[in-house]
């Protein structure tokens, strides 16, 4: 890659969520922004960020609370979604760097909430699916969640599983994985 080294992004989001369906009104909204960036030629991960997002149309429930950590105070104070965004073009290179995430979920919402409010997508199109990846890898016939992935690689779940800084640490350590056993997709 021009300019920079085997630099990957892994991103994990979470989002406002409810026990059951939103409250009239509401919907899903990214809160929190995780991004670990790993160096794939050496094999580490070498910066971990997290970028809170304030919410426009929903409000965090006790059930996101209890599940997440996260309060509607703490991401009252956050960036707005345009701001958060432009944070990752401009700060973490996600408009050049390649990057992934656990599942579809997180590039899937960041589509939708770009779409809706208008923004730019902060993100280039090389994207991998790693859990589609590490599936592969490890010759697996099911997909993991995270958390099985981590015991299935024999590695240790760092922090707090659903925090999106933690969760991209994690899902980047099971990008290494499948790196060392040959396996990642080149970009």
């Amino acid at each position: 890659m021009d300019g920079f080294p085997d630099l990957l992004n892994v991103v994990d989001v979470e989002a406002t969520c409810w026990e059951k369906q939103p409250p009239p009104g509401q919907v899903s909204e990214i809160i929190e922004i995780g991004l670990t960036v790993v160096d794939l030629s050496a094999g580490e991960r070498v910066a971990k960020h997290r970028i809170l997002v304030r919410p426009a149309r929903s409000e965090v429930s006790p059930f996101c609370t209890e599940l997440t950590g996260l309060t509607q105070t703490e991401v009252t104070g956050g960036l707005s979604f345009r701001d958060a965004c432009r944070t990752l073009a401009v700060r973490h290179r996600t408009a050049e760097l390649p990057w992934a995430s656990w599942g579809d979920y997180d590039r899937n919402q960041f589509a939708r909430q770009c779409r809706h409010t208008g923004t730019e997508y902060p993100f280039t199109s090389r994207h991998t699916n790693a859990k589609v990846a590490f599936t592969a890898a490890y010759e697996l016939r099911r997909r993991p969640g995270m958390a099985q992935a981590l015991a299935v690689a024999d590695l240790p779940l760092e922090g707090r599983h659903h925090r999106g800084d933690d969760d991209s640490w994690n899902i980047a350590a099971l990008v290494l994985a499948v790196a060392k056993r040959g396996a990642w997709p080149s970009s």
